[in-house]
């Protein structure tokens, strides 16, 4: 039983992300820090669309920012 609770639990990652940069990069600093350059800008949540979909596509799970929406720092729910 205890073994399917540490399954199911969901994985947090703190992310830095630098919008509106010039190169696209997903660089791992440790087990649960990341930091990310996407070319997209922090206008109309395009931004933050932009990082699930990449970290989905790097994860190969799915990908939910659950905080700093409005912030280059966040926190990430895997599945």
């Amino acid at each position: 039983m205890l073994f399917l609770m540490r399954i199911m639990k969901k994985m947090k990652k703190n992310i830095k992300v630098h919008a509106n940069s010039k190169q696209e990069k997903i660089v791992k600093i440790d087990e649960n820090n990341f930091e990310v350059w996407i070319k997209e800008k922090p206008i109309d949540d395009k931004a933050n669309l932009y990082l699930e979909k990449i970290l989905k596509k790097y994860f190969e799970k799915d990908v939910k920012i659950v905080s700093g929406l409005k912030f280059k720092k966040k926190i990430i729910e895997i599945f």
